[in-house]
C-alpha cells in the first residue's frame, strides 16, 4: 500500500481504490502481530486489532447486502463482530476480509449506475426516517468512512500494544529502505 492512492481514471475506480487503501491500513496495523496480540485490548476500550478486522469485514458485507437488497445480519451478529475469540486467528480474519473485498468489487462492477437508489432500511434508529433511498455512491462513501474510522482505531490499538505506528509498519511491509527520518518497523528483541 503506497502512502497515496494511485491516479484514478473515473469515480468508480477512485471509490474502490480509496476503500482498498483503507482496508490495507488494517493489514498494516496487524503486521507482525501474533494471534494473542490481535486479541489484546490495551486501552479502556474493548477494541482489539482482530475484532476490528472482523467488524469492518462484517460491516462492509452488511452494506453490500443492503445495496443488493439481500437479507442482512442480526443485532447479535453486529455485537459479535467485534469479538476476537480464542478460536479466531489473525490469518483467518484477514482472509475473510479479503473475501469481502472481492465480493464488494464484484457487486460494484455489476452496478451500471452509481446513482442507483439503495432503499434505506426502516425501523433502524440511526437511519433517517425522512430519506427513502441512498445511492450506491453514498453507500461506497459510507463504507470508506466507516473503514477509515476503524483503521484509526486499529492504529491506536496497535501503538498501545508495542509502539508501532503506520508508516514504519508500512515501510516494513513494503520493504522500504531505512532512511535517517524513517526506520522500517521490526519486532523488539526478546
Amino acid at each position: 500500500m503506497p502512502g497515496n492512492v494511485k491516479p484514478v481514471a473515473d469515480e468508480r475506480e477512485g471509490l474502490l481504490a480509496y476503500l482498498a487503501q483503507q482496508r490495507a491500513a488494517f493489514r498494516v496495523a496487524s503486521y507482525g502481530l501474533t494471534d494473542e496480540q490481535a486479541r489484546l485490548a490495551p486501552s479502556v476500550s474493548a477494541l482489539t486489532i482482530g475484532g476490528l478486522i472482523k467488524h469492518v469485514a462484517a460491516t462492509e458485507r452488511g452494506w453490500i447486502d443492503t445495496m443488493l437488497s439481500r437479507p442482512g445480519g442480526s443485532e447479535d451478529a453486529y455485537h459479535d463482530s467485534f469479538a476476537f475469540g480464542p478460536d479466531d486467528t489473525l490469518a483467518g480474519a484477514l482472509a475473510a476480509y479479503d473475501e469481502v473485498a472481492a465480493e464488494t468489487e464484484a457487486a460494484v462492477a455489476g452496478v451500471a449506475d452509481l446513482g442507483q437508489p439503495v432503499p434505506v432500511p426502516k425501523g433502524v434508529p440511526w437511519f433517517p426516517d425522512d430519506v427513502d433511498a441512498w445511492s450506491v455512491r453514498w453507500v461506497l462513501l459510507h463504507v470508506i468512512e466507516e473503514t477509515a474510522r476503524h483503521a484509526g482505531h486499529a492504529d491506536i490499538v496497535r501503538e498501545s500494544i508495542d509502539g508501532a505506528t503506520q508508516f514504519p509498519l508500512m515501510a516494513a511491509v513494503e520493504g522500504w529502505p531505512a532512511t535517517p527520518w524513517l526506520q522500517p518497523w521490526s519486532p523488539a528483541p526478546s
